[in-house]
Order: C-alpha cells, then sequence, then structure tokens
C-alpha cells in the first residue's frame, strides 16, 4: 500500500489537484470550507480526479460512489480539507472522518487506499480500517515534483 500511495503523490496531476482544494477551500483562521474529491482509476491505469460539491465550515458529503467505482473507475483515493486554522477546529483526521472510512462499505474496493486529509501543516491518510498515518509536510508535498 505505501508504494501505491507515494505513487499517488509523485503524480504532479494528484498533488496539483489535491493544491487546488486547498486553495479553494478558503484556508485561514475562520470562515473556509470543506473541498474534497475522489482519486479515480480507469481501466487502463489512468488517473484522474473528480471533485466533490463544495462542503460546509466543517463537513462534507460524498457523491454516492457505490461498490467503490464512479462509473467504471475505481476509486483508489478520495480526499477532503481541514481549512478552519483557528483554534476551535482539529487539523488531524477527526473521530468523524475516521469512522466515515472505517465504516463505509462502499470504501473497501480492491485498489481503495484510504482518505488524504489534508491541513496546513500536515497531509494525514485515513486507511479503509479507520487509522491515521502522517503522510508529510503539506507544503513541501504540494511544491515536490
Amino acid at each position: 500500500m505505501a508504494q501505491q500511495r507515494a505513487n499517488l503523490l509523485n503524480n504532479p496531476a494528484i498533488r496539483a489537484a489535491l493544491k487546488q482544494a486547498w486553495l479553494d477551500s478558503q484556508p485561514g483562521g475562520a470562515g473556509g470550507h470543506e473541498e474534497g474529491g475522489f482519486i479515480l482509476q480507469d481501466s487502463t491505469g489512468g488517473i484522474s480526479v473528480m471533485r466533490w460539491p463544495k462542503g460546509a465550515q466543517n463537513s462534507i458529503s460524498l457523491p454516492p460512489h457505490p461498490n467503490c467505482k464512479i462509473g467504471e473507475r475505481d476509486i483508489v483515493a478520495t480526499f477532503h480539507t481541514h481549512p478552519n486554522t483557528g483554534d476551535t477546529y482539529l487539523q488531524e483526521p477527526s473521530e468523524t472522518d475516521k469512522r466515515a472510512v472505517r465504516d463505509d462499505p462502499d470504501l473497501k474496493g480492491e485498489f481503495y487506499e484510504g482518505e488524504f486529509v489534508i491541513s496546513q501543516e500536515r497531509l494525514y491518510l485515513v486507511t479503509p480500517d479507520g487509522q491515521v498515518s502522517e503522510v508529510g509536510d503539506t507544503q513541501k508535498i504540494f511544491a515536490s515534483g
């Protein structure tokens, strides 16, 4: 799994999409909103991103994703932002974030790596079993290439 995750973040288009979601979420002390999306793989191995509808200040809803697919494309990862950096907001994945990934039967596909949570300082991954790991420094990941 670590190799797949590394491959996803080594893809400049994926890094650009995650950075754009972060910017679109209007990060700051308050007033931001969550943004998110699916990272998809087609039958030829091509990777693409499909964004979700804009979320609220501290929540976002996934569109339907039966059998861990969007159409014929496999969902290989999901992502969402934590843009509010004020003291009353969590930057790391919340218990709700962990449960949402762990308890969603439609996020148990063969190729699903987990959900990236993008915060100002750190990029996290919530694995399909609800465990959290730090992937790295957000700005360094966005700038790598």
